[in-house]
């Protein structure tokens, strides 16, 4: 009580942006872990923490001694478990990314776009299955485990040589995360929604599948017409135009976009097709 009574009103603006800078801190350290096996580590943190606080309230000796020989060397073993994301995270700030866009970050983000509209095309136009997906908030290391691992740059070349029937990795879903493709020949989740038109094959339904368990965004083309899908939400857009999926791909994937940044779009719902 008596902290507050002696609390000036320049102690407490003091105070509200000391709050703010550590949780701004917070919220980028966790912006910057998720989706990756960091988040299971720090589980694994957050469990030895519960097993110290309930050896000491129990004063059970031989646990609280154990555990207490493992914080021991717990700084050093932390900056060994997440020497990579501690990599990445002094890279983004020696950028100036981790506390806001650059243009370098949006001529990447536009790179990254236009090498997927390019291979996407060239498949189209040769009727080649593909199916590729972009992760967002949700993370999909789950799905990337069950593929190929990459961590290679996005380029058009790459993902056309990725599909072409009868090589190792056509089979199955490119997964794009942090902008580099992380993994291909992915297994995704088909969708049970019974409402699906029975005309959609299994890359279609992986699609929708995978957008119905998070918030992923899927391009598929179909080897039967050729047509380029879209699928967000657990909806599919069918036969999309250039524009409009280029309109809709920034709209949704383009980081920290604002509504004056996202461009109109017009979807548009024709032909069928089958891809089993």
């Amino acid at each position: 009580m008596s902290y507050f009574a002696d609390l000036t009103w320049k102690d407490s603006i003091k105070d509200i942006i000391d709050i703010a800078i550590v949780s701004y801190i917070i919220y980028h350290v966790i912006l910057l872990v998720r989706g990756t096996r960091a988040v299971q580590l720090l589980k694994g943190i957050l469990v030895l923490v519960i097993i110290w606080a309930l050896s000491t309230w129990f004063d059970l000796y031989t646990l609280r001694w154990l555990m207490n020989q493992i914080f021991n060397f717990g700084i050093l073993a932390i900056f060994i478990i997440f020497q990579p994301e501690l990599r990445r995270a002094l890279e983004q700030l020696g950028r100036g990314k981790i506390f806001g866009r650059t243009s370098a970050e949006d001529e990447e983000f536009n790179k990254l776009i236009g090498e997927v509209i390019k291979a996407v095309n060239y498949l189209a136009r040769r009727k080649i299955g593909a199916l590729i997906v972009f992760e967002r908030q949700t993370g999909l290391n789950e799905y990337t485990e069950s593929g190929i691992p990459m961590q290679s740059m996005v380029s058009s070349q790459l993902l056309i040589n990725i599909f072409i029937p009868n090589t190792p990795l056509h089979d199955g879903a490119v997964i794009i995360q942090n902008n580099q493709i992380s993994a291909a020949a992915c297994y995704l989740p088909l969708s049970e929604n019974p409402f699906i038109s029975k005309e959609l094959g299994t890359r279609h339904r992986a699609a929708i599948g995978i957008s119905e368990v998070g918030d992923a965004v899927s391009v598929v083309v179909s080897e039967e017409t050729g047509q380029i899908s879209l699928a967000i939400n657990g909806q599919v857009v069918r036969d999309i135009k250039e524009e409009s999926l280029i309109s809709k791909l920034y709209e949704e994937l383009r980081p920290n976009s604002t509504p004056k940044e996202k461009r109109p779009i017009f979807w548009r719902w024709k032909g069928t097709d089958k891809d089993e």
